[in-house]
């Protein structure tokens, strides 16, 4: 990236400071979802539409997105590299938090929010080579532009797992990192990507998994609809 658009980007931040937030929710939906609208980044955010609505119109008066007659919201190019640029940084402080602090894994994402505005790129970069060029972040979830970018995108879900074939848990959507009490859950029962688990059975409202310890782990379908999995 450019002195010029790392520039930019801080004054972006100055003027207008929820920016670099909404840009980077309307990747990520884009991303998970193929389209974006005021209601779905309302939910997503947790704020209200009209909120929702006059940040979007801030957006394209700083040519950074575009809403069609549809209400569907793209990010211009300019938009989506500010967008990419944060989430790299979101997610390489992920990997030093857990990786060199000892940092809990289920408690990073919050933390990495709250600091991805605040570094430089050549602290992002020089992170980046220290880490060894990770490809996800440390839930499971692709660096922008990766080469399995697509692949965990598209991953199925715990959701629609079959019965008794083994999985390995490969992500953890970022839309299900912002649900309330997911990322614990997932920590408290290793439920880290990597992990081997079976569907033993499904119901209605829980879908009911082994693992190689034995341990039977009742999921909440809720939970298990953001859990991605590819199989063994």
């Amino acid at each position: 990236m450019s002195k010029t658009v790392e520039t930019e980007m801080q004054e972006l931040q100055k003027r207008f400071p929820a920016a670099l937030d909404y840009l980077t929710e309307i990747f990520l939906l884009h991303r998970e979802f193929g389209q974006v609208t005021n209601s779905k980044l309302a939910q997503a955010l947790r704020v209200s539409k009209p909120a929702v609505t006059q940040a979007v119109s801030r957006l394209k008066k700083h040519k950074l997105a575009e809403q069609d007659l549809y209400g569907t919201i793209r990010l211009t190019p300019t938009g989506r590299i500010y967008a990419s640029t944060v989430l790299k940084r979101h997610y390489l402080i992920e990997h030093l938090l857990i990786q060199k602090l000892d940092y809990p894994w289920h408690k990073s994402d919050e933390e990495a929010q709250r600091l991805q505005g605040a570094i430089s790129e050549e602290f992002t970069q020089h992170l980046y080579e220290a880490f060894d060029h990770p490809q996800t972040c440390p839930h499971g979830n692709p660096f922008p532009g990766s080469d399995r970018e697509k692949e965990l995108v598209t991953a199925p879900r715990l959701a629609d797992a079959p019965e008794n074939s083994p999985l390995k848990l490969i992500r953890i959507t970022e839309i299900g990192e912002a649900v309330d009490g997911l990322l614990e859950f997932c920590h408290r029962h290793n439920l880290h990507p990597g992990r081997i688990i079976l569907v033993i059975k499904k119901e209605e409202n829980t879908i009911y998994t082994g693992c190689c310890d034995n341990q039977e782990i009742p999921i909440p379908m809720e939970i298990a609809r953001h859990l991605c999995y590819a199989l063994e």
